[in-house]
């Protein structure tokens, strides 16, 4: 029996779910614990969040796991989250071997201790042939920084002669960031209720929609990914265009 929700349509289920997963700290806090005690909370939501995408049809789910704003915080929290996420890669590859799962990931990597770089490299490999869907990881990751070495590629190739910039398109310009090969998210959900997007997917959110929950990380399950699916299948996805426009079509 399909723990999916009957009233989700799998015509207008999204391809790209993107989760900016905040509230660590604050839901610690709560509970008179630290902010790594959060952090090491938010593991079964990660799991139950991942395993329900793919079992709801969704083919693509990026996880803001760590930004580059994120260097800056305490040395002893950075240090712990590292080490989380060696013990958490590690343990999770057998239950995305299990799901058919394919771990991939975004962002500045090589500036990550090396013990995560090899869990994550032989995590990614181990799972390379996965099919159902794709996990995306962004670590050490940060919209603009992305994007400008985007446009420092291509300024290189220009200066080469390899590439006309007057001819260059959009599409053109998506296939040099690191999302490349990647839908853009159609719908992207912040917990913890805050409205902004730090430095997260900034070009390729153009025309995401929205889901902001008061719901703090940790305690985010798969009950929630779905009513954000449910609610951004309600929506008019009309990219500029009018609603008489989309229904004539």
């Amino acid at each position: 029996m399909s723990l999916v929700p009957e009233n989700l349509d799998p015509a207008k289920m999204p391809s790209h779910v993107a989760i900016i997963m905040d509230g660590n700290g604050r839901w610690a806090k709560k509970k008179g614990n630290s902010r790594i005690f959060g952090h090491q909370s938010a593991v079964e939501a990660v799991r139950d969040t991942t395993e329900g995408a793919a079992a709801a049809g969704v083919k693509f789910l990026t996880l803001y796991a760590f930004s580059t704003e994120n260097w800056n915080r305490p040395k002893f929290e950075v240090n712990a989250l590292m080490e989380l996420l060696v013990n958490t890669i590690s343990k999770e590859t057998p239950t995305l071997m299990k799901n058919n799962i394919r771990l991939v990931s975004i962002g500045q990597t090589q500036e990550l201790p090396a013990s995560c770089r090899k869990q994550l490299e032989t995590a990614m490999q181990a799972t390379a042939g996965n099919t159902h869907m794709v996990l995306n990881l962004a670590l050490s990751y940060g919209g603009r920084r992305d994007i400008l070495e985007a446009a420092r590629q291509i300024a290189n190739l220009a200066i080469a002669g390899d590439i006309d910039p007057a001819k260059l398109q959009e599409t053109d310009f998506a296939s040099y960031l690191s999302t490349a090969g990647m839908p853009d998210p159609e719908l992207m959900i912040r917990t913890s209720g805050e409205f902004r997007i730090s430095n997260f997917l900034l070009w390729e959110l153009a025309y995401a929609e929205l889901y902001i929950t008061q719901t703090l990380w940790p305690d985010f399950r798969r009950s929630d990914l779905y009513d954000a699916i449910a609610d951004y299948q309600t929506r008019e996805r009309r990219f500029g265009k009018t609603s008489e426009q989309i229904a004539r079509t």
